[in-house]
């Protein structure tokens, strides 16, 4: 993998692009109408309507910027280069802790669209590098904060 790569799903991609184009053609306007209003309450040293909106574009050209280099860097994982034996970026695999016996499903995404709280695992993350490359009946041993965890692959699909 190239050093700049952002590895990502064609969802992930997508998404990207969305809000590029959300935060160019909607979040761009509204923050410049917002200057343009804080102008005309006169003295800018003491306008803090004015430095406000002066930091919020900044905020909103400095994400339009990590986007588009996210976007031009992608390496997108295409379903059909995966297969449903060996876990990778974009399977869905379902694990077991061997000690608890817990089940949790993970989608094991690439670091720029990872969202633990909807199961988005990244491959960087403990549990996803400990996953990648392991098969149906796999077990991995993952060193996590809490210690180490022994996690079965039960099953693995193609999101």
């Amino acid at each position: 993998m190239a050093e700049n790569e952002v590895l990502i799903t064609e969802e992930g991609l997508q998404k990207i692009e969305d809000e590029i184009d959300e935060l160019k053609t909607v979040r761009r306007k509204e923050v410049a109408e917002r200057i343009k209003v804080a102008l005309g309450y006169g003295d800018l040293s003491e306008n803090s309507e004015y430095d406000e909106a002066k930091n919020e574009q900044a905020q909103v050209e400095e994400r339009i910027a990590k986007l588009e280099y996210m976007a031009r860097n992608a390496k997108v994982i295409k379903e059909n280069e995966l297969n449903d034996q060996i876990v990778n970026v974009g399977s869905s695999v379902t694990v077991k802790d061997v000690d608890s016996g817990e089940e949790d499903t993970y989608d094991i995404v690439g670091s720029a669209e990872a969202d633990p709280l909807e199961g988005k695992i990244s491959n960087e993350s403990p549990i996803g590098a400990g996953l990648m490359g392991k098969g149906i009946g796999d077990i991995a041993e993952i060193d996590v904060p809490q210690g180490k965890v022994r996690l079965e692959v039960l099953k693995i699909s193609i999101k």
